[in-house]
């Protein structure tokens, strides 16, 4: 590994492989040698060389890549996926709305490269995630609901973050019926997680859970002001997952300092 951690990033022109490279020419440990397009020509990011995705496993093969970062659309994680693996190059994933092909192949690409998918890299939702769970435990018989803001050009709803939190409801012993929006005679029934998910302007994210029982009520709210936060914990995984073995990773552990499965 170099002295400077060499960083190519998938989805390049996007606005959050805009800001991971940003902020990686920020950092001197960082260097971010390569991004990679569909649109080459339209790149305004900090990177030494843009190519275009189609060359992506030609590029990977011939440069000198410490890590790969990848924020694109789902349908294109798994083939970037193989690509990493084939050229054995870390992978940091951060797109959301996976297909079952994309799973897979970040399944398949951790058999030869270390492989780290998450659907946030803030460093508040971790804490929000942690905070959640102890609130559905302490209070079981809470009626819950989940809202989610984000930019009106996101493609999947609810987010990927929402979906986790979801996840995490359940998994503490919460509801698990989810009910996505309510119109029309709709009242609460037994086991129902509310979930409604707004687009509106240039909203970088809001993740609230609303837990209400008939004598008290717990909001737990966390708001990214800007991208650069899921960029610098993008990178902060990067540099975390670079000397790691093969295997899939968690968030969590890079800020636990320690392995958890995560794909």
């Amino acid at each position: 590994m170099s002295a400077a951690l060499a960083v190519a990033i998938a989805g390049v022109g996007g606005q959050m492989g805009t800001a991971v490279a940003t902020l990686a020419a920020d950092r001197p440990a960082l260097r971010p040698v390569l991004g990679f397009s569909t649109a080459p020509a339209e790149v305004d990011a900090p990177v030494e060389e843009v190519r275009e995705t189609a060359a992506m496993s030609e590029a990977l093969s011939a440069a000198s890549v410490d890590v790969l970062i990848e924020f694109t659309t789902g349908g294109a994680v798994g083939s970037i996926a193989a690509t990493a693996a084939a050229a054995a190059v870390p992978l940091v994933s951060g797109t959301t709305g996976l297909t079952a092909a994309d799973r897979s192949g970040l399944e398949a690409a951790a058999a030869a490269v270390p492989v780290l998918h998450a659907t946030n890299f803030s460093r508040g939702i971790a804490v929000l995630r942690g905070l959640l769970r102890e609130a559905v435990q302490q209070l079981p018989t809470a009626d819950i609901e989940l809202t989610e803001t984000h930019h009106r050009h996101k493609q999947d709803a609810p987010s990927g973050t929402a979906e986790t939190l979801l996840s995490d409801i359940a998994a503490a012993g919460g509801p698990d019926e989810r009910v996505d929006g309510r119109r029309g005679a709709a009242p609460r029934g037994v086991g129902e997680v509310g979930v409604h998910a707004r687009r509106a302007g240039a909203v970088a994210g809001v993740h609230e859970v609303l837990l209400a029982t008939s004598t008290e009520e717990l909001t737990l709210r966390h708001r990214a002001r800007s991208r650069s936060v899921f960029a610098a914990g993008a990178l902060d995984a990067a540099v975390w997952l670079a000397d790691r073995p093969a295997g899939s990773y968690a968030f969590d552990a890079v800020l636990a300092g320690a392995r958890e499965d995560g794909v």
